[in-house]
């Protein structure tokens, strides 16, 4: 138990704090890297092999298939809060009851999510505008990836079991395995066997199942209050009801926010296929900048979630500034060299020209301020890490997704371009991170308050 601990568990509530930050974020990092790879190497292999109608079948579904799932991601959310918070304040018996609620919690989600993949992907697909011919690859794509749901959710939700102890390489080392297997599927079930989109999201799926059983294993493996028994598996009331009161606000606001991504996305429907893949595209390598940014997001969560569960607020305000500053030099330098590599980078996705320099422009307004997001994400973190999650979805919800659907009704229907459109993600961006910075102080004013000092 010791030497696991020793090579797996950062104390996250004693010593320094930079270079534990560091520690933890580097792998999460790599982790969203590898996650977006799974997409990614989907979207290249279908792009080059398939056509762009195919590049345009798959790059459509993602903001959808993130609204259906965002709900139930939020909960996963809640079980690092309670995980972590317990962990530091040393309550072993609640750490193992939220473990044990939270791996069946994500086998049903998992069910659930299939039921909704099938019978709605094909409506929903059409009330978005889908092209025609686009829209029976998308349907076919959509269902076959929710057949895998179950596993998808159950990586998530055990992801956040580790992170919360401090652990953030072995998901790594796990999604490294599945990654690979990944992309070797793609190549051999659409360039060998002429798959198509099913073929993607089929090797999506079986490479979801690798990385899923390795994440229970390590969880049954592990000592200790995090240990996993199967056949200890239950639902206990309690746990559950402050899961779903952490996470499902950060649920409500996922889905919510990918409603207005669904509206944008059918906004670049309006221009035609070869506008809807330049922006898949540029969305997929704007997607590798926000996943090194988030992060930040998660370490401000798990750090701040355990450092107070332990009482000690003056290191909350440092992980919060120490993880801003980070924050914001990741999103600068990544952001910055996507857009100025951006040609080469599109290059790699569709060799049409229409293609790359559609997905330019939308390169030219979301990555070179795209550190204001990644700001605005760890305000958030460091907010639902103290038990905050009611309001910043409410500021989320206003000041980004409310802003965003009445810039769509309003200005961008005076002005139809693509300028317009991709615009309202860096003012909303501003705006809410600025309101998350009020909230923060405030919160934080009311705890020394609470506990005297």
């Amino acid at each position: 138990m010791k030497k696991e601990k020793k090579s797996f568990e950062i104390d996250m509530c004693n010593g320094p704090l930079l270079g534990k930050i560091l520690l933890f974020a580097f792998p999460l990092m790599l982790s969203g890297v590898l996650q977006l790879l799974f997409n990614a190497a989907d979207v290249i292999v279908v792009g080059r092999f398939a056509g762009h109608e195919a590049l345009a079948a798959v790059g459509s579904t993602s903001s959808l298939i993130n609204l259906l799932i965002n709900l139930f991601i939020g909960l996963s959310v809640g079980t690092n809060v309670l995980v972590a918070n317990y962990y530091g304040a040393k309550k072993e018996r609640l750490v193992s009851e939220t473990v044990h609620t939270s791996v069946l919690t994500s086998l049903i989600s998992g069910c659930i999510l299939i039921v909704a993949g099938l019978f709605l992907a094909g409506p929903l697909l059409k009330l978005m505008g889908t092209p025609d011919d686009v829209l029976n690859q998308a349907t076919l794509y959509m269902r076959i990836y929710f057949m895998g749901m179950p596993v998808i959710m159950l990586y998530n939700f055990g992801s956040a079991i580790l992170r919360a102890i401090g652990d953030t390489r072995r998901p790594l080392y796990y999604l490294l395995l599945a990654g690979i297997l990944n992309v070797i599927l793609n190549l051999l079930f659409v360039i060998r066997f002429g798959m198509g989109v099913a073929g993607v999201a089929l090797a999506t799926v079986l490479s979801q199942v690798v990385s899923a059983g390795l994440i229970v294993r390590a969880l049954m493996q592990s000592e200790g209050c995090f240990h996993l028994d199967l056949r200890q598996l239950k639902i206990y009331p309690a746990r559950l009801k402050q899961m779903i009161r952490v996470g499902l606000p950060a649920g409500m606001q996922g889905a919510i926010f990918s409603v207005s991504n669904v509206l944008i996305q059918s906004s670049i429907n309006s221009f035609g296929s070869v506008v809807m893949a330049g922006s898949t595209a540029a969305s997929n390598i704007e997607g590798f900048v926000y996943t090194a940014m988030n992060s930040f997001y998660q370490t401000s969560l798990s750090f701040t979630s355990q450092n107070y569960g332990a009482g000690k607020l003056d290191r909350v305000n440092r992980i919060l500034l120490l993880c801003l500053s980070c924050v914001t030099v990741t999103g600068l330098v990544l952001g910055n060299g996507a857009y100025l590599f951006g040609r080469q980078l599109l290059g790699i996705y569709s060799s049409d020209p229409d293609v790359i320099s559609y997905g330019l422009i939308r390169m030219a307004y979301l990555c070179i301020p795209y550190f204001t997001c990644g700001v605005m994400d760890v305000f958030v973190g460091s907010l639902r890490g103290m038990g905050y999650s009611v309001m910043p979805m409410l500021v989320s919800l206003t000041g980004a997704c409310g802003f965003r659907i009445l810039w769509i009704f309003t200005v961008f229907r005076y002005s139809h371009t693509l300028e317009t459109l991709f615009i309202s993600y860096v003012i909303s961006w501003i705006l809410t991170g600025g309101v998350h910075l009020i909230c923060y102080c405030t919160a934080m004013r009311r705890q020394k308050q609470r506990i005297g000092r």
